[in-house]
């Protein structure tokens, strides 16, 4: 079935400059041409129903069509168990929240992001990964009372959180929480997302919603109809008949999550290349964490959080358009061939 989906993603899109195309080119040659197919008692229409590259068009389209349809069909009961895939209620007694930010030259905003999500209830932990900073860094987040775990170098973005998420897991936390360290997200969030872990072993925001963001944020035009391609993408591949899919997401660049420890002791080891710490998915990491939650029927709802504008300068550098660009052909690949 991932063949099948892959292929029908890949032919949709070629048909689709196909189809584009023609239309154009039809568009094109009419404009130009047309007072010819006048003076010739041949209107465009004609034209068009004699073309045999319309005939072949037409003829791949209906074809993918039924190749969707059959999809469609086969996926009227994917995860549609009663006891895996529907209402659940399932509230933990007492929550304890370890809250993971993983950071690289962040001594501008890291001292504000600790204090806040500190003052925050059932915030039991604090654990600051920094990526061998230059800066002041990892003294400000020490003095502030994280724990810190300073690399020796900078190994990237996604090593970095997947040390923060297997950290995470060797305190007595039972809900892990990610975020940034660049001050975009807020920590009086967390009490919006902690009730529906009620319901879900996962929580995860989406930046969507223009009123919860700042003006001026990183989410460009790119960012977030990119997000938005990349989500639908996902639901489509985990998609069933009775519910359009068994996970409703329109953000997956967000970091600002929460999972329950059981859950992510579930998946941790499939993040990884086999007995290493090198995410698969490279900086892919929470897209590739989504998709292992969904896959290992780990229950997913996304709730919209609030959004501000970086401190300080991007260290992906993804809100330059061309590396905006990179980022999401890699997300689209990696939907698709995994």
């Amino acid at each position: 079935m991932r063949v099948f989906f892959f292929g029908l993603v890949i032919s949709f899109l070629i048909l689709f400059i196909i189809n584009l195309s023609w239309i154009i080119s039809t568009i094109y040659f009419a404009a130009i041409y047309g007072l010819q197919f006048v003076l010739h008692h041949k209107n465009l229409l004609e034209s068009v129903d004699t073309s045999i590259y319309v005939k072949w068009i037409l003829s791949a389209d209906c074809i993918w069509i039924i190749l969707a349809l059959i999809f469609a069909l086969t996926r009227k009961k994917y995860k549609t168990d009663l006891d895996l895939h529907y209402l659940q209620y399932d509230p933990l007694t007492n929550p304890s929240i370890c809250i993971i930010l993983p950071a690289h030259n962040e001594e501008a905003s890291i001292e504000k992001i600790i204090q806040n999500y500190a003052a925050q209830k059932n915030v039991k932990y604090i654990i600051v990964i920094d990526d061998n900073s230059t800066d002041n860094t990892y003294n400000i987040a020490e003095r502030c009372g994280a724990r810190v775990i300073r690399k020796k170098e900078n190994q990237g973005f996604a090593h970095t959180c997947f040390m923060g998420l297997r950290e995470a897991l060797k305190t007595d936390a039972n809900i892990i929480a990610t975020s940034e360290s660049d001050g975009t997200y807020n920590a009086y969030d967390l009490s919006k997302m902690l009730p529906y872990l009620d319901n879900s072993d996962m929580v995860i925001g989406t930046r969507q919603v223009q009123i919860l963001t700042e003006k001026g944020n990183q989410n460009s035009i790119i960012h977030v109809w990119g997000n938005l391609l990349v989500a639908k993408l996902i639901q489509l591949k985990y998609f069933n008949l009775l519910h359009i899919g068994i996970i409703n997401l329109t953000d997956v660049g967000c970091m600002h999550r929460l999972i329950k420890r059981k859950s992510l002791e579930k998946i941790i080891n499939k993040l990884t290349h086999p007995d290493t710490d090198r995410p698969l998915a490279g900086d892919s990491i929470f897209l590739h964490l989504t998709m292992l939650a969904v896959e290992n029927d780990i229950r997913i709802v996304e709730v919209p959080v609030t959004f501000n504008r970086r401190i300080g300068v991007s260290k992906l550098e993804s809100n330059k358009k061309l590396k905006g660009i990179k980022f999401g052909l890699k997300f689209l690949w990696f939907v698709l061939i995994s």
